[in-house]
């Protein structure tokens, strides 16, 4: 489980397909500082189990699943990552709760320069429409973040000086596709009630 707060943000050095899966190395000096081969990081919001570790660098098997799910699979060498480690039990829960269960992506449809803040609106995945909320959680390439307004085919976020500057999602432009996690509470809840 994660919280969706980015510790850092690493860089793929590469990936190497295998068939229809890949092998991605990434270069996170904080995230591996204590991490051993069966950690948990959430790269852009997917969780990934470390199989390989050496010195700053991890490396992570990703089945082809993942890579048709997200934008893992789009990433060239070089490309920014949003890394987080996996939440310890006694941990503070600064986020939200996030699982690194990517359940769709999302291309940033309008990028709006405010005061203190940026605007940013994603296309919304028909099949995940029902789980954004106005003053809601989602992960956005692993980000926490509180949606800001929503409809059927949209839904927007603003962004801080901050997550702007120490994310991936500083750099977004129009047309860019991200990793969307849904609210899980929402997913858990339709499922009860179902």
């Amino acid at each position: 489980m994660f919280t969706g707060l980015i510790e850092e943000m690493g860089s793929l050095e590469s990936c190497r397909v295998q068939g229809s899966s890949a092998v991605l190395r990434i270069n996170g000096p904080l995230v591996t500082s204590d991490a051993q081969v069966g950690s948990s990081i959430a790269v852009n919001g997917v969780c990934l189990t470390v199989t390989e570790k050496d010195q700053g660098v991890f490396q992570a098997d990703v089945m082809a699943e993942t890579l048709r799910r997200t934008t893992l699979g789009k990433l060239t060498a070089g490309a920014p990552v949003n890394l987080e480690r996996a939440l310890k039990a006694s941990d503070r829960l600064g986020g939200h709760i996030v699982q690194g269960h990517v359940d769709g992506i999302a291309p940033l449809l309008e990028r709006s320069a405010g005061v203190d803040w940026d605007d940013f609106t994603f296309g919304l995945p028909a099949a995940l429409a029902r789980y954004a909320a106005s003053k809601g959680s989602i992960a956005i390439d692993g980000v926490s973040l509180t949606v800001t307004h929503v409809s059927e085919q949209a839904f927007g976020v603003s962004l801080i000086p901050v997550t702007l500057q120490h994310t991936t999602l500083g750099a977004l432009q129009p047309g860019d596709l991200v990793n969307l996690e849904m609210d899980v509470i929402a997913k858990y809840v339709e499922r009860l009630t179902a």
